[in-house]
């Protein structure tokens, strides 16, 4: 029997991973405040829904993938939320980045109405998601785990169980740190070596035959700010927001992150000016402004 899976959230990335599902044979119901988003879900033989309602009624599996906290738990917990509207023995699967508490809130509600919930944050890139290629970390009892795999199968290649319900959503908020601190000193990396007069092709040959390869120089900006592309694939102000995922999680663990503190500091600074809707990779472009300089760009 097809599993029916309600969508809510077709963004940069959840749109490439509701394709990859109603591709695989599931059935895809998608909902975006941007109703056109979902005419791709319905291109490939799914349905679009007008309202979470819509998306919620009658489906097996109802995932959510939003922007931040507040829209996860006023979609979810709302009137006329998810919560409200789902079917007995459905379960609820977020795949939204939002604060580790906000995680736990939502899966204390699904507890309290008797619902299975999984924090399955995504990591990699919006390219990844594209080609079926996400990575998952997961936080479910085992279960749960056991419904959601073979949709996590069928969005992505790479699947890691971090604990029980909220383990997903920490694991995220540690991950999106890392990477996107690295991304801030690979950009001031570039900024440094161009100023210096060293070509870009040599910085990415040399770099990337050292242990100072990185995905976020070596996979993100070759592909992206590197070629001239800033189009958001996830954007500056989104970075911030993770950013802030984090320094909030330090505060309220009396963690001192002074690194990352200088990072989150300059997401602030990107986030004020016309970068802001940007893709994270304009960090490059950030930089070089401030260095008084041209981005390098490589040929291909």
């Amino acid at each position: 029997m097809t599993t029916k899976v309600g969508y809510i959230g077709l963004g940069a990335m959840g749109l490439p991973l509701a394709r990859n599902l109603q591709r695989k044979g599931f059935a895809v119901t998608g909902f975006d405040l941007d109703p056109t988003r979902a005419d791709a879900i319905v291109e490939l033989g799914g349905a679009k829904a007008a309202t979470v309602a819509d998306a919620v009624r009658g489906q097996d599996i109802v995932i959510t993938c939003l922007p931040a906290t507040p829209h996860v738990e006023a979609v979810v917990l709302g009137a006329d939320g998810v919560l409200s509207l789902i079917e007995p023995g459905a379960l609820l699967m977020d795949m939204s980045t939002i604060d580790a508490k906000g995680t736990d809130r939502v899966a204390a509600a699904c507890a309290a109405k008797g619902v299975p919930f999984v924090d399955s944050p995504i990591g990699r890139l919006v390219l990844h998601a594209e080609r079926g290629e996400s990575l998952f970390m997961v936080g479910a009892d085992d279960a749960s785990f056991a419904r959601v795999e073979p949709l996590l199968n069928a969005m992505g290649n790479a699947i890691f169980r971090c604990g029980g319900v909220g383990m997903g959503s920490r694991m995220k908020v540690v991950n999106n740190f890392l990477l996107l601190t690295v991304a801030e000193v690979a950009a001031e990396a570039v900024a440094l070596g161009t100023r210096l007069g060293l070509d870009i092709e040599t910085i990415l040959d040399v770099t990337g035959n050292t242990t100072a390869q990185n995905g976020q120089l070596h996979t993100l900006m070759v592909n992206k700010v590197l070629k001239g592309d800033i189009t958001p694939g996830f954007t500056i102000d989104l970075a911030f927001k993770d950013m802030s995922l984090a320094m909030t999680a330090a505060a309220e663990s009396r963690i001192g992150l002074p690194v990352g503190s200088a990072a989150h500091a300059v997401y602030g600074s990107a986030r004020a000016t016309d970068l802001a809707t940007a893709d994270y990779s304009a960090l490059l472009e950030f930089a070089c402004r401030n260095a008084g300089i041209d981005t390098p760009r490589t040929g291909g």
